[in-house]
């Protein structure tokens, strides 16, 4: 990681910067002049300029770049947002308000190997389709090779959680974060979450339904994204405004249907609902009506097909997840959709 770059000769400033930054976990460089600032500009994954010197650096133009914040005291006069514009910062910082939201921006760079995962939503087209255990079949197989995270958008679901085994793990949960606002950063969640090894779990409290906050649940998806290689959301097939916002969040939506005539005539509603041939795909479980004709009467392409998988409950009951071993029915299904996701996900 290349060290973010604080630009500032006010002593003050810089000191609380610095303070934010030992917070974070991270060692910035320090430029007092326009060339020692110029010369760490485009190389630095995150600029920090100070209100005292940004008329300077606007002057002499430096190149335009992402991640630029200008950094002020107090109350901030509507020049400063002109020069804010001038050099190309994204936002203007106010301290001591915008303290937490800088200390979260540098605690992102602290990831040494920063992502930008794939999201995936994950919905029943019907009811008992199995698609919160596919969700999860997804994050356990996903989690052998990478960072991966389950999160439940569903409070009357059965809880990701006890689907993978991970209901006695510590850890926040969405009662916590839907109480919260301002920046999440990625590692932050990541390090907040139930988890076994490389895989995450965002899920409910046991106890009576909550409710999905849309600034929480925008936020959580953004952090997860940054902090994971995939990130699976287990969706309700109910309508309702948020789980639409998280659906046009998803990279992929992946309808979990079974091959039955009631089957497929819920799975037809669903993709209705959800119409989008270049990221809708049907995963089918079980055996009944050919592939082909659900691909027609649902008009979104089959993904993966795969058998009921023996022991299931068993296995969930025992605290192992969905997936006990990657040649079970849901391991090779689960496998087979990942790969055909990174192959989508390069071919875009």
């Amino acid at each position: 990681m290349t060290a973010p770059l604080l630009i500032t000769r006010d002593q003050s400033l810089l000191d609380e910067l610095l303070r934010l930054a030992a917070a974070a976990g991270v060692a910035p460089d320090v430029a007092g002049d326009v060339g020692a600032a110029l010369r760490g500009w485009g190389a630095a994954p995150l600029v920090l300029l100070g209100a005292d010197v940004a008329e300077e650096m606007a002057r002499v133009a430096p190149a335009r770049r992402s991640r630029v914040y200008l950094v002020a005291w107090g109350v901030v006069p509507d020049e400063l947002f002109r020069v804010a514009l001038a050099v190309g910062a994204e936002s203007v910082a106010q301290l001591p308000s915008s303290e937490a939201w800088l200390t979260e921006t540098l605690t992102d760079l602290g990831d040494a190997e920063p992502t930008q995962g794939l999201v995936v939503g994950v919905i029943g087209g019907s009811g008992g389709a199995g698609a919160t255990t596919f969700a999860c079949a997804l994050g356990q197989v996903a989690a052998r090779s990478g960072r991966a995270v389950v999160v439940d958008a569903d409070p009357l679901g059965p809880g990701i959680d006890r689907v993978l085994g991970l209901e006695e793990r510590h850890g926040v949960r969405w009662d916590g974060l839907c109480q919260t606002t301002g920046r999440l950063s990625a590692r932050s969640l990541r390090e907040a979450l139930p988890r076994r090894e490389g895989l995450g779990a965002l899920t409910w409290h046991a106890g009576p339904p909550g409710t999905l906050q849309a600034f929480a649940v925008r936020e959580v998806l953004s952090a997860a994204r940054r902090g994971h290689d995939l990130v699976v959301v287990d969706l309700p097939r109910t309508a309702d405004p948020v789980v639409d916002e998280v659906v046009a969040r998803c990279d992929r939506l992946l309808v979990v249907a079974v091959p039955t005539v009631a089957g497929v005539a819920s799975a037809v509603r669903i993709c209705a609902r959800h119409r989008d041939p270049t990221s809708v795909r049907l995963v089918l479980r079980g055996h009944g009506v050919e592939p082909a004709a659900i691909a027609r009467a649902t008009g979104v392409a089959v993904l993966a097909r795969m058998a009921d998988q023996r022991g299931l409950a068993e296995a969930i009951d025992l605290g192992l997840g969905p997936v006990r071993s990657r040649r079970s029915n849901l391991g090779r299904a689960a496998t087979e959709v990942l790969d055909q996701l990174s192959l989508i996900q390069a071919a875009a």
